[in-house]
């Protein structure tokens, strides 16, 4: 047994890498011990930095600091400052964000597919049969064989940039506060890093968040002010970034943003930025929800209307509901969809975002807008007195998008009251999608058709859009 690596703040080790686990690392073992090891890749055998190890914890956590045996879909790095090779030969850390940029494309999809099938077996209850069944593996979203696709730079439409106690625009290093400067951000689209603004002095700013819409329309930079800054020295702060930007070629709107609540405060230009999908534009308020990658909106508008249109579920006439709709995304094509004689219910959490569906879809007399919890809301009465009173809303087909931690239980239970004939899910993270299929599972129902998409490359995030339907329509059954 060797000694404790504890022992040893900068503790080495010289570990075999094992398979791909959810959140971004791959699991070794060094004396019986797990460690989740972060810039590796299966089957390498490599150098680790322990950066957490305290020794009762059930496992640590390592960064890879040199590879003695590379796989083959090992590349080089893109972004230095992202590198956790060149970080560790000049005794740093790197700055999150990118913690697949090591791995080529290809790579990066054979991962992501294993992690969204071992997440479905061990969470989801479904067998590997099963999962063959519905799910041909994680998708690129860009044509084969582009510059775009190759590369897998240039897709973030929204990016958040942290302050370094000097003021320069930074970024987190991986679960650490702390702030390391940067000069550009190689996921981001050209119009964010057009900004330039890593030469701007960011002294009394805490957070800075970029909006640049994939339309080419003007963008918005949202600042959040630090704690304890008086009202004049944050105003002052908020002017002086303002001021710069106003210099630039293609001036973006300013807003100071207060975090407690969400409000926003205009410095120039205006509080919100327009979005575009083929057939519908939107207003976006502030830090309200948007899909990140530059074409995510179409790609996944597609993918889960398009699952409900071929199964027959959204005719002229039919009563269906966008749960954590957002800014209308989806409630849009919904309403053209089931046209004026039918009916959509729209539920956002977000106050600010609710307001934003309101203006996106005031001309909809189909809509209606409800800001409340999900759980809440689909209890309720219907608007409308079509049934006794009190009976629980009734649709024909929903559309699903919660947040990174899922729908949850209560939401499910109250979802699958509602009795719809089909689920179309959209979801951002494998491990809460598992669940929730467990869960769907558990009342009855079943997983019919599964698609993923990479709108996150070079990170381990990969987003799903799922049909579940009542057990009696079909689809795969649980079991091992």
């Amino acid at each position: 047994m060797s000694t404790s690596p504890s022992e040893t703040p900068a503790a080495r080790l010289t570990v075999t890498v094992g398979p791909v686990a959810h959140g971004g690392h791959c699991v070794a073992r060094h004396d019986g011990r797990v460690i989740f090891v972060r810039h590796a890749i299966p089957g390498e055998t490599v150098e680790i930095a322990l950066t957490e190890h305290d020794a009762d914890a059930k496992f640590w956590r390592a960064d890879v600091t040199r590879v003695l045996e590379p796989q083959a879909t090992r590349v080089e790095h893109f972004w230095p400052e992202a590198d956790a090779l060149r970080a560790a030969a000049r005794g740093a850390v790197p700055v999150g964000g990118a913690e697949f940029g090591h791995i080529s494309r290809p790579g990066q999809l054979a991962l992501k597919t294993s992690v969204v099938r071992e997440q479905l077996e061990r969470l989801g209850g479904l067998s590997a049969g099963a999962i063959d069944a519905v799910f041909g593996g994680v998708e690129d979203v860009d044509a084969p064989g582009t510059p775009e696709q190759q590369a897998g730079l240039g897709w973030r439409t929204r990016v958040a940039f942290a302050v370094t106690p000097g003021g320069k625009l930074g970024m987190h290093a991986h679960r650490s506060h702390d702030v390391l400067a940067i000069r550009e951000m190689p996921l981001a689209v050209p119009a964010v890093n057009a900004l330039r603004l890593w030469e701007l002095d960011f002294t009394g700013i805490e957070r800075v968040e970029v909006a640049a819409p994939a339309n080419g329309s003007a963008a918005l930079v949202l600042l959040s002010t630090r704690e304890g800054l008086s009202e004049k020295a944050a105003g002052h702060a908020v002017t002086r970034v303002s001021r710069a930007l106003a210099g630039r070629e293609e001036p973006p709107s300013v807003a100071r943003l207060n975090p407690e609540n969400g409000g926003i405060t205009i410095a120039s230009g205006r509080g919100w930025v327009r979005e575009t999908t083929a057939d519908h534009e939107f207003r976006v308020t502030g830090d309200g929800f948007w899909q990140i990658h530059r074409k995510a909106p179409q790609v996944l508008t597609d993918a889960a209307l398009g699952f409900l249109l071929a199964g027959g579920h959204l005719d002229d006439g039919a009563s269906v509901a966008d749960l954590y709709a957002g800014a209308g995304l989806f409630t849009a094509p919904l309403a053209d969809a089931v046209g004026p004689e039918g009916s959509v219910l729209s539920v956002e959490g977000s106050p600010g975002t609710s307001r934003d569906a309101r203006k996106n879809l005031h001309a909809a007399t189909q809509v209606e807008i409800v800001q409340g919890r999900v759980e809440r809301i689909l209890g309720a009465p219907a608007r409308q007195a079509r049934s006794a009173a009190g009976q629980r809303r009734h649709f024909d087909a929903v559309v699903l998008d919660p947040p990174r931690a899922g729908a949850g239980k209560a939401v499910v239970k109250a979802l699958v009251a509602s009795s719809p004939s089909a689920i179309a899910y959209v979801s951002c993270d494998p491990a809460a999608f598992g669940r929730d299929v467990q869960y769907f599972a558990n009342a009855g129902w079943r997983l019919k058709k599964l698609r993923a998409f990479d709108l996150y490359p070079h990170t381990h995030h990969v987003e799903t859009v799922a049909l579940l339907v009542p057990a009696g329509a079909g689809g795969v059954v649980l079991g091992r």
